[in-house]
């Protein structure tokens, strides 16, 4: 058999698999406002995942804990982000998708508002625990309702339209919340994160058309995800592989300031880097991924390991150390073609699957921060999280090549029952 023809079947196999193309073509106008609705929304989310880690002593001195134990409440709300995404996405199976993303930026909102008004450390924690749990859901749901209103070449740059709220909020919102906290009130931020809850639900149910549950949805149908061997491939791509950049972004400004020798002034402007990298990231890896989907996956993970080593060699000079913060933040590109690649091997457990994108990436962040910090502890430097990064690359580049294996293998059977 001819590569070829392996490949022939395959992309027939996948687009059987694709979200069932709408009744009506929506006008262009109504589509583009549906996604500002949707990234408004990711705005929000990143921005609130992101802020406290800027107002962690404010929040360590006003509940009178240590840096250590405030550092709680950014794993509960990881915690949160991995449990609820699989959850809301089996119970929530016979909900229509409009009224599943109402329900979910209402709990996003309500959780934030409640967090500013929280009257000690043990009910923080616990809130922000409640307010990560639609995260995962909230951003597989909406890359599934983008990806549904165009066609199938354009299905990845429509996720990553959604998706540009979140790299946005890492260059502009995460700043200004941070620096909005310093000088008002870590609380103050906490309710205007709130308020972007309220205005995207305002948006969704102004301008998003109500649907209709998809027929014969279930719980069970949805569980069905966890039977397909190309779904763990790809959430593991996205567990280890995406480690890496996590690795480098949790110890960048220690990174700037104790190995670069830079002013500690300069801390935000390496953050503005990193964003400015992921927003560039995220728009060129949606345009790659409606081009040659697994080619870009597979390239961003050779990028990101060839990144992560030249960081970390030249980590010391500060120049390469803000053009290697750029290129990493540009390993962003991965995530609309991870998303659009479940949609293809999901079958009819496409939500599920599209929500636990988003817990593997927060099991990539807690990873690739401990393996980063096990490297750091062992005396290795804070540059070494360059190579620590890298090695998770190279890890995710082997999941990749199990998953191309494994569809060879699907290929070759089904010419040969075919035959």
């Amino acid at each position: 058999m001819s590569d070829t023809t392996a490949e022939t079947i395959l992309t027939e196999a996948h687009v059987e698999t694709l979200p069932p193309e709408p009744a009506t073509r929506l006008p262009f106008l109504t589509i583009a406002l549906i996604e500002f609705a949707l990234a408004v929304g990711s705005f929000g989310i990143g921005t609130g995942e992101f802020a406290i880690m800027g107002m962690l002593p404010d929040v360590a001195r006003d509940f009178a804990v240590t840096m250590p134990q405030a550092g709680y409440v950014i794993s509960a709300y990881a915690v949160g982000v991995v449990v609820g995404a699989p959850v809301i996405a089996v119970c929530a199976a016979r909900l229509a998708r409009r009224q599943l993303l109402l329900l979910l930026m209402s709990i996003f909102a309500l959780g934030n508002i409640v967090s500013a008004i929280a009257p000690g450390f043990a009910s923080f924690t616990l809130l922000r625990f409640l307010t990560g749990l639609p995260h995962g859901a909230y951003f597989g749901v909406a890359a599934l309702v983008a990806a549904s209103m165009q066609e199938p070449h354009n299905r990845a740059k429509a996720v990553g339209r959604v998706m540009l709220g979140l790299s946005v909020s890492i260059l502009i919102g995460t700043p200004l919340a941070s620096w909005l906290g310093q000088i008002v009130s870590w609380r103050v931020t906490f309710a205007l994160v709130g308020a972007l809850g309220i205005l995207t639900a305002v948006l969704i149910a102004a301008f998003l058309p109500a649907d209709k549950p998809h027929v014969g949805a279930s719980p069970l149908r949805e569980l069905g995800a966890f039977r397909r061997k190309q779904v763990w491939y790809t959430l593991g791509i996205a567990s280890i592989g995406f480690g890496g950049l996590f690795s480098v972004f949790t110890y960048v400004a220690s990174t700037a300031t104790l190995v670069a020798r830079m002013p500690e002034t300069a801390v935000p402007i390496i953050m503005a880097i990193f964003g400015a990298g992921a927003i560039t990231g995220n728009l060129v890896g949606a345009w790659l991924a409606d081009r040659a989907l697994m080619r870009t996956i597979g390239g961003v993970l050779i990028w990101d390991a060839a990144v992560m080593t030249v960081l970390w060699l030249t980590a010391s000079n500060p120049v390469m150390l803000c053009l290697c913060v750029f290129l990493v933040g540009c390993g962003i590109a991965i995530g609309p073609s991870l998303q659009t690649r479940l949609m293809d091997v999901a079958e009819d457990a496409q939500t599920l699957a599209a929500a636990l994108n988003h817990s593997a990436f927060n099991v990539a962040n807690a990873l690739g921060a401990w393996l980063g910090g096990l490297a750091i502890a062992a005396g290795y430097g804070f540059q070494s999280t360059g190579w620590v990064g890298a090695l998770l690359a190279v890890a995710g580049f082997g999941v990749f090549l199990l998953s191309l294996l494994s569809d060879r293998r699907t290929a070759r059977r089904t010419l040969a029952a075919a035959a």
